[in-house]
């Protein structure tokens, strides 16, 4: 066996970006054809958008906004040309949010997640997402089964049942959330049952801290973590490098500013934008609300995608102060209007038994002229007053958080 899935994975980035923009405009030119992306993307020349810098200058979508959007033209929003009939499968996430999957193999884009992880074709693979009207199962199902593994469709629960179905099969993988490994893995002890045979998994879909990570290593499993969405299937994974997550191929990944389409310096926090190149149903600019950063450099795997250090928080701090809502975009704002501003933190507090704000702005050149301009900028935009306080260039944290609520 080779150490990667394809010579996708190690080509020159440049020759990666060069072909992901080539593939763009008529990616672009499908998704015109669907009334909700004509609307959003009207006077774009798909022929002209062939770099991230002409990416950046579309508008971004947000996933925030689906719920709305699909209720009011149903199932997707007017975001699809193509029939429901002309998919392989017709989901539902909370929101309702509805997500067709494509026909094909490995639609999900997953296999070579797996294959990072240490699963290979011939492999048994017990996957415990679920199965039940969202795509959470049939992602990671579709991609074992494109690399050559078969499959336990097993979903979550029912742990005397699985016991049945893995002492009688003995899956080498698992697939599902760390937190149903470690109860699988308990109940198991508990009850003395013979799960051994699992050896390494592939987990997303919750939290993944340092000591569950090294629980499961103690007990024989080595656990990689990958980062999806039900929109999207799979969007990074870990390597045997351990040192962040590569973006799968087929994707273009950006980070931009929460609240705006603008992309981030280099190594800042933001969130994630991602934009699909099929054009049977494309995601032009969809942002997530999922924070990360990027990475320098290539992975030490050999892998030359782009790294990010996987997820990071939630990109909508949107809270309300006084009966009315504050929002990351309005931060932005401020930051627009007042360009020698660095990094923008708005924190929110009580103060006696009243809301407050505070809003901390780094500026390499303080005075109390400035303090006050920003004072009446941030009045003019939240319509809320509040203090504020310039500190110096650097000293806010690098978390992407622009508000902070700390009632």
């Amino acid at each position: 066996m080779t150490a990667h899935y394809d010579a996708l994975e190690t080509r020159a980035p440049n020759e990666r970006e060069d072909a992901l923009f080539a593939r763009l405009p008529e990616v672009l030119r499908s998704a015109l054809a669907a009334p909700a992306y004509a609307e959003r993307l009207k006077g774009i020349d798909p022929a002209s958008v062939t770099s991230r810098a002409a990416l950046a200058r579309l508008p971004v979508l947000r996933k925030s906004e689906l719920p709305a959007l699909h209720k009011a033209s149903l199932p997707f929003g007017g975001f699809v040309e193509a029939p429901p009939g002309s998919f392989a499968r017709l989901f539902t996430s909370p929101g309702p949010i509805f997500e067709p999957e494509a026909t094909g193999t490995d639609p999900w884009r997953g296999a070579r997640a797996l294959f990072a992880a240490g699963f290979r074709p011939g492999d048994v693979v017990l996957n415990t997402f679920s199965y039940h009207l969202t795509p959470g199962g049939f992602i990671f199902d579709g991609s074992a089964r494109a690399l050559g593994c078969a499959v336990i469709p097993a979903g979550p629960g029912n742990t005397e049942q699985q016991f049945e179905l893995i002492e009688a099969y003995r899956p080498i993988g698992y697939s599902g959330t760390p937190d149903f490994l470690k109860i699988l893995l308990d109940a198991a002890a508990t009850a003395g049952r013979d799960v051994s045979s699992i050896k390494r998994a592939l987990v997303s879909g919750a939290a993944f801290p340092p000591s569950l990570q090294a629980e499961i290593k103690a007990r024989g499993i080595d656990a990689y973590q990958a980062f999806g969405t039900a929109d999207l299937g799979l969007i990074a994974f870990e390597t045997e490098a351990r040192d962040g997550m590569v973006v799968t191929e087929d994707l273009i990944l950006e980070i931009v500013k929460p609240g705006t389409g603008e992309p981030v310096a280099d190594g800042d926090v933001g969130e994630i934008v991602v934009t699909s190149l099929d054009p049977h149903h494309p995601w032009i600019r969809l942002a997530l609300g999922d924070l990360t950063a990027a990475l320098p450099g290539a992975s030490a795997c050999g892998r030359t995608n782009m790294r990010i250090k996987g997820w990071m928080g939630r990109a909508d701090q949107t809270t309300k102060v006084k009966g009315m809502f504050v929002r990351p975009e309005q931060i932005a704002d401020i930051a627009k209007r007042h360009p020698a501003l660095g990094r923008l933190r708005l924190v929110v507090s009580r103060q006696g038994e009243a809301d407050a704000m505070t809003l901390k702005a780094e500026t390499a050149s303080a005075s109390e002229a400035l303090r006050e301009e920003i004072a009446a900028t941030l009045r003019a935009v939240t319509k809320l007053g509040g203090a504020v306080e310039l500190v110096s260039p650097g000293a806010l944290p690098n978390d992407g958080k622009v508000i902070a609520d700390e009632r």
